[in-house]
C-alpha cells in the first residue's frame, strides 16, 4: 500500500476520490495535524504562566552567555 498526500484544487476532484471510496478502490483518512504552529499551540496551553519577549530575551542571552564562557 502507498500513501500519498493530495491538496485538492477542484471541488470536482474531491468528489471524484469520494467516487473511488466508493468503489472500495481507495481509503480516505482525514489528515493528521503535525503542523508546527499546533505543536506550539499545545505547549503553551500547557503554560503556567505567559512569557514577555524581555523573559524570552533575557533567557536566551543567559543561554549564549553560559555556552560561550565554556570553554
Amino acid at each position: 500500500m502507498e500513501t500519498f498526500q493530495i491538496d485538492i484544487l477542484n471541488p470536482k476532484a474531491k468528489k471524484l476520490l469520494k467516487d473511488l471510496a466508493d468503489l472500495n478502490l481507495i481509503k480516505i483518512k482525514p489528515s493528521q495535524k503535525t503542523d508546527f504552529s499546533a505543536l506550539l499551540t499545545k505547549l503553551r496551553s500547557k503554560s503556567i504562566q505567559k512569557l514577555s519577549l524581555e523573559d524570552i530575551t533575557k533567557e536566551v542571552e543567559a543561554v549564549r552567555k553560559s555556552r560561550y564562557e565554556s570553554p
